[in-house]
């Protein structure tokens, strides 16, 4: 009887063991922490400009994907995650679900900075951004912030931009080939951003609608030591296997005629563009 009593004791203490081992083995959830929206995090966004959105983000179990949502709500609805992930009804002008791998896939600790694009037809008001990590795990954190989309400030304040050296009109290359333009933009107001992307010409892409999902980029940035100043220089060899965005993308290189193109929001949300600069790939 006392044998059996000891092996039973015995027993209970090994499960113990082992589910004090489960527990500390137990991954916790991604964090969220230090989101920004809008220059200088102030919480606004201006129709036709681009918005800068950035996170730490901590994630034991390694990260799958980065969830980006934004949308806005009629008066009527909730705005809670439980009822965005059944699918209520946003305002169908514009709204944003993107899903991020990438540099962001299969790491612990990285910042999240993206930048997105808000079109002309998005409606002046409140809207929800929602931020949703998961990792290798299964496990999900969402952070949920509101911020404002306003008209353009029309001061008069629109960046200009000044070209130092581009292309000629036409120029060929081939690959290896380095395409370079440099130049410096100003604006009294402050710069939000830059962005230089390569366009397929037969793309009929109107200036405000170049992003970097539809070009190849020579130069994304969005941070400045002086954001009434900033001198450039964009270059880019024909046949990289990856472009010059903040999380470069591939790029798949076709023969053809492009141009380049200067898109400088400024932080009244006035947006300065470039002429087009005409190049031909082989």
């Amino acid at each position: 009887m006392k044998h059996s009593l000891k092996l039973f004791t015995i027993s209970l203490l090994l499960a113990a063991f082992f589910l004090a081992c489960e527990t500390n083995d137990e991954i916790s959830a991604p964090s969220i922490k230090n989101v920004e929206i809008g220059a200088n995090n102030s919480k606004i966004g201006h129709v036709g400009a681009d918005l800068h959105i950035e996170a730490e983000i901590i994630a034991q179990g390694k990260i799958a994907n980065i969830r980006l949502l934004i949308h806005q709500e009629t008066e009527e609805e909730d705005a809670s995650a439980q009822k965005i992930n059944t699918g209520i009804k946003h305002s169908d002008e514009w709204q944003l679900d993107s899903t991020y791998t990438g540099v962001y896939a299969n790491i612990k600790n990285t910042t999240f900075h993206e930048h997105v694009d808000i079109p002309s037809n998005a409606p002046i008001g409140t809207y929800h951004l929602h931020i949703y990590v998961t990792d290798l795990e299964g496990n999900q954190t969402m952070t949920e912030e509101e911020f404002s989309v306003t008209a353009p400030i029309a001061d008069g304040s629109i960046p200009k931009i000044t070209i130092s050296s581009a292309p000629t009109e036409n120029q060929l290359y081939t690959s290896g080939n380095i395409i370079t333009i440099t130049g410096t933009i100003t604006d009294v107001q402050g710069l939000s951003g830059v962005y230089i992307g390569l366009i397929k010409s037969d793309a009929e892409l109107d200036d405000a609608s170049v992003n970097a999902t539809n070009s190849i980029t020579l130069l994304h940035n969005h941070d400045f030591e002086n954001p009434t100043s900033y001198s450039f220089s964009a270059h880019i060899s024909v046949g990289a296997p990856e472009d010059n965005n903040i999380t470069p993308k591939a790029i798949t290189w076709t023969a053809g005629n492009y141009y380049i193109l200067i898109k400088a929001p400024g932080v009244d949300g006035e947006v300065g563009f470039s002429p087009h600069y005409p190049v031909k790939i082989q």
